[in-house]
């Protein structure tokens, strides 16, 4: 039996009139990638975690281009815990009851939907134009690889960037900012809150912190333990305790096991993936051209959000280094880069390896400051034996606030403040 149609024409109009009272907040920069998109028959995949700001986008993207030519549906409903597939044809003809005929779909949260992409792709082949949100990386590339292979345009949506959370709070640095003492201040006290707090658009707007811990009950819960009918409740919360207790810090599923106190490896590595596909965490491989060494070596934990990571762990004030880390990496994978860690042969340790090509690469290390002797002979060192290594002639080390050149024999390392690469988006 499929949904009471009096009730999907009721949450139809419900959400349309939430949906018109929507605050658009700030142009999300990825509403300029997405825009070339809007004339291709391909469905837009925006994935990424809740609340980063999907629905938002999408809205960004009815008001810009489609005026009154589409369709609108959230499934993040508590009274659509039992629409199928099937009722998406109930879905279609109520819209065609209230509307008429539109050419777009606007579907929220589609993966909440088993065998979705059917529907899609029928409809597709009439000619309509979709646009999908989703925060289940494993589901959504399921369901696309199944019916909508090369039908699909695919992005991925971050929290806040450091320029968004500037916009986001009605500064924007002059083109020379930099050179002035007050701006360089201004843009230093912006980025000293812009660490701690990380860029959840709907946190920064309230400054309520539970409403980040409810994102992550809810990946927990919602997204995880539901969905997949997870029987170690306690261990899965324990794991995600200590992926954002340890960002930019190393594991092993084998000792992770001990750790977590979980009798199988591959259990762990299963709620390891859940946590990954929901967005929440990123586990980073060691570079090796080997895949086999690379595969079995420890792998490097990073956090969508430092906010994020920091209420649910409140480490930020004696792990500064890693929230550092943390940022850098974040706009690494924004910026689409294929990202490792390396180890030297005598096992000094870079904190990034960016790849892009066969062979082309670029090592950059994450630090407070250079202030220490020791600490600074360590980066160095660290680099000079990668580079050397990996046959490259130039490296990046970032710091809170520290801008040099550094010329070693046939090679350089440049110095800069995150800040300062932060607004090169």
């Amino acid at each position: 039996m499929g949904m009471d149609k009096f009730l999907l024409k009721e949450i139809v109009l419900e959400q349309e009139k939430d949906r018109q009272s929507i605050d658009l907040g700030i142009e999300r920069s990825a509403l300029q990638s997405v825009s070339k998109q809007f004339k291709t028959p391909h469905a837009l995949v925006i994935s990424g975690i809740r609340r980063s700001g999907k629905s938002t986008l999408l809205n960004q993207i009815i008001k810009n281009s489609y005026s009154e030519d589409f369709y609108y549906f959230n499934f993040e409903d508590e009274r659509l815990i039992d629409f199928k597939v099937d009722d998406l044809n109930d879905l279609y003809e109520t819209f065609l009851e209230l509307y008429g005929e539109k050419k777009a779909f606007f579907f929220d949260e589609i993966q909440n939907v088993p065998k979705w992409e059917n529907f899609v792709r029928r409809m597709q082949d009439k000619g309509y134009k979709f646009f999908i949100t989703g925060s289940n990386a494993s589901l959504l590339s399921k369901e696309l690889g199944t019916k909508l292979t090369g039908r699909n345009l695919s992005i991925e949506l971050f929290p806040f960037s450091f320029n968004e959370f500037l916009s986001f709070n009605g500064y924007k640095p002059q083109k020379d900012a930099l050179s002035y003492t007050a701006e360089r201040a201004r843009l230093k006290s912006n980025f000293s809150i812009y660490l701690m707090h990380g860029g959840m658009p709907e946190y920064l707007k309230y400054k309520d912190l539970s409403l980040l811990k409810r994102v992550y009950e809810d990946i927990l819960y919602r997204d995880i333990v539901s969905r997949y009918n997870i029987l170690h409740v306690k261990a899965l919360r324990e794991l995600g305790l200590y992926f954002l207790s340890n960002i930019g810090g190393y594991f092993s599923y084998n000792k992770l096991k001990d750790i977590i106190g979980v009798g199988s490896m591959n259990t762990i590595k299963s709620y390891a993936d859940f946590l990954e596909n929901s967005f929440l965490v990123f586990l980073v491989d060691k570079f090796s051209f080997s895949l086999k060494q690379q595969f079995v070596a420890n792998k490097k934990i990073y956090c969508i959000d430092n906010g994020l990571a920091n209420s649910v762990a409140f480490q930020f004030s004696k792990n500064k280094g890693k929230f550092l880390e943390n940022l850098v990496f974040l706009e690494l994978k924004r910026r689409g880069s294929e990202i490792y860690y390396y180890k030297t042969a005598n096992n000094l340790e870079v904190d990034f390896l960016v790849k892009s090509g066969r062979k082309d690469f670029a090592l950059i290390q994450v630090a407070d400051h250079l202030d220490n002797e020791k600490t600074r002979l360590r980066e160095i060192n660290s680099l000079n034996r990668a580079m050397d290594e990996l046959n490259i002639k130039s490296a990046l080390i970032l710091t809170e606030d520290t801008e040099e050149e550094i010329k070693l024999k046939d090679k350089y390392i440049t110095v800069r403040p995150i800040y300062k690469w932060l607004l090169k988006d």
